[in-house]
């Protein structure tokens, strides 16, 4: 791999486990671990428990007096919603509505918000807030200061119980604990549909959490088994179902907008688009015939072209093929309704479904 990726902390665990690695987002991954492969993993998430690292994951920290009126101001999620001790999913959008990224806030205090973006857009995140934040108020990138362990699965709550960590917080709330001397904060939140919990820890005691866990009996799960995981519940991607070209409203990411609160980034471009109604729109595709769709395939409606994939995989719950895309409003399909997908040169058929493709256990 390239001598410019970075690497989690916990890289030379993923080594000897025998994990195949991939480049995302400027780092280098688990995809896969030997013994299990992607769908072993995913049915270990689905069934029992998993872990992953997705210690690639952005961090960083606003700080100071009005600090949460101030982020409350600029991403497009409204924090009056919540209180301190929770954390809420929300956007970062220029002033066009496009996404610059979606990311967790954990809600310390008036004065305190934790951010956690994703891996290649945290840089501009955290540029952007920096050169809106008033006098008094600092942003710090922390990317490379924690590392971000996601225990997902039926059996996660058990499993974090054995170890004496906190699981009885509600869904997108987080918990101070300590394990093994290390001090970490738990947050019921995932990205896989299942019940779930994301451990933030500092990067120098990664190693021993990782293994505690493992130890308890977490099954290692890398990128491929998260993302066959998150398309499976029509969980958005930055760069695929969301991007300075995607806003929101076309990825029915509506209800993570604070549409009654004053000011955010993008709003007017936002509001104008919910009125007049967003020239397409994000849907689920579940293939009939033969074939793996995957990004970027066109969509037909009879001869006509009506939208792209965003993402295809196979689905190990439904053992069949499926897709996110984003589809012409002006097309008027509605779920049921037949379409084809050009799958590497020939026309594959599939229908139009509601997501999610399988039922959430979340909560």
């Amino acid at each position: 791999m390239s001598a410019e990726l970075l690497q989690s902390p916990l890289h030379s665990r993923h080594v000897s486990l025998g994990a195949k690695f991939a480049a995302f987002g400027g780092w280098d991954m688990p995809l896969e671990y030997a013994g299990g492969g992607v769908l072993r993993e995913h049915a270990a998430v689905r069934e029992a428990a998993g872990v992953f690292d997705v210690s690639h994951l952005g961090k960083a920290r606003v700080r100071g007096a009005g600090a949460a009126g101030f982020v409350n101001s600029c991403l497009t999620n409204d924090l009056g919603r919540i209180e301190p001790g929770k954390a809420q999913y929300t956007l970062c959008c220029d002033e066009s509505g496009g996404v610059v990224d979606d990311l967790i806030a954990y809600l310390y205090g008036d004065d305190h918000v934790f951010l956690i973006p994703n891996a290649a857009n945290t840089a501009e995140v955290v540029r952007r807030l920096t050169a809106a934040a008033p006098d008094g108020i600092t942003v710090t990138d922390e990317h490379l200061s924690h590392a971000v362990l996601a225990v997902q699965g039926p059996q996660s709550a058990s499993l974090l119980t054995t170890l004496g960590l906190p699981t009885g917080h509600d869904y997108m709330s987080f918990d101070s604990a300590t394990l093994n001397g290390a001090e970490l904060v738990v947050c019921r939140t995932g990205y896989t549909g299942e019940h779930g919990y994301e451990l933030v820890v500092g990067a120098d005691d990664a190693g021993a959490v990782w293994d505690a866990l493992i130890e308890a009996g977490a099954r290692p799960c890398g990128l491929g088994a998260r993302d066959t995981l998150r398309t499976e519940m029509g969980y958005p991607l930055h760069g695929q179902e969301l991007s300075l070209d995607i806003t929101p409203v076309q990825a029915r990411s509506g209800w993570a907008v604070g549409w009654d609160k004053p000011a955010f980034w993008g709003r007017d471009a936002l509001v104008a688009e919910k009125a007049a109604g967003p020239r397409r729109r994000l849907s689920g595709l579940e293939i009939t015939g033969r074939g793996i769709p995957r990004g970027h395939m066109t969509v037909y409606a009879g001869e006509r072209p009506v939208g792209e994939t965003t993402s295809g995989t196979f689905s190990p719950t439904k053992k069949v093929g499926i897709a996110l895309a984003l589809l012409d409003t002006a097309a008027g399909l509605t779920e049921g309704d037949t379409v084809e997908v050009d799958i590497r040169g020939r026309r594959v058929e599939a229908k139009l479904v509601k997501l999610p493709f399988v039922n959430p256990s979340v909560r």
